[in-house]
């Protein structure tokens, strides 16, 4: 699900730069990679592209004023009751970072992310194309999202807190801004229990005679 919350929004930034600067979505100009892997190019087997804007996920935290959510669901017209533990609701911080060997190309196609994020940092399975939930899903269905509300909020690191970062991935600094990815919810329906639901309260009360 997380994989495919990420897509989504990569596949609204290619919509976006497409008809707005003329880039051809087959390019793969976006993608999601680990920097901690290093560069194509610098010395390493594997790696990220270059020339690409790589979104990695780096850190996540549990939205904890929405934690203590009810553990049942009601339906009226059968009148029952299911109960399964809530929901998950996580944050992700999300960095974007520009590979271009090109120092101005990457400050160019880093600016237009932000931009987009400026016009656009609310995505629902209403407000998106369809193509952006279908291109590129998880196979097994299990792992899509169904019904989403993703939200991008700029995130302002300090210079320690840029340092930590880069010398946790271990690689030398780039192009870079960094998002708050907030309320993913991730919930594996698992009905652990199920019940009637209370349709009358008798409160007729009576003495019994004692001898």
């Amino acid at each position: 699900m997380i994989s495919h919350g990420l897509t989504i929004v990569i596949n609204e930034l290619k919509k976006h730069l497409e008809d707005a600067y003329s880039v051809p979505v087959s390019n793969d100009e976006v993608q999601t990679g680990n920097l901690a892997e290093g560069l194509v190019g610098a010395g390493n087997n594997g790696g990220v592209a270059r020339d690409k804007l790589i979104f990695s996920m780096v850190n996540l935290k549990e939205e904890k004023a929405l934690k203590n959510l009810p553990n049942y669901v009601r339906n009226d017209v059968t009148l029952r009751a299911t109960y399964e533990n809530p929901p998950v609701f996580l944050n992700f911080q999300i960095l974007l970072t520009a590979t271009h060997s090109n120092y101005n190309n990457a400050l160019l196609v880093l600016s237009r992310a932000i931009r987009f994020f400026q016009s656009k940092n609310v995505f629902t399975q209403d407000d998106v194309s369809p193509a952006s939930i279908t291109t590129h899903a998880p196979a097994n269905a299990l792992d899509c999202l169904e019904n989403f509300k993703i939200i991008y909020d700029l995130y302002s690191p300090t210079l320690e807190d840029v340092n930590y970062l880069w010398g946790t991935l271990g690689g030398k600094q780039y192009p870079f801004v960094l998002y708050t990815m907030r309320m993913l919810e991730l919930k594996f329906r698992a009905v652990y229990n199920e019940s009637g639901l209370i349709t009358e309260v008798v409160n007729e009360f009576y003495h019994k005679n004692t001898l």
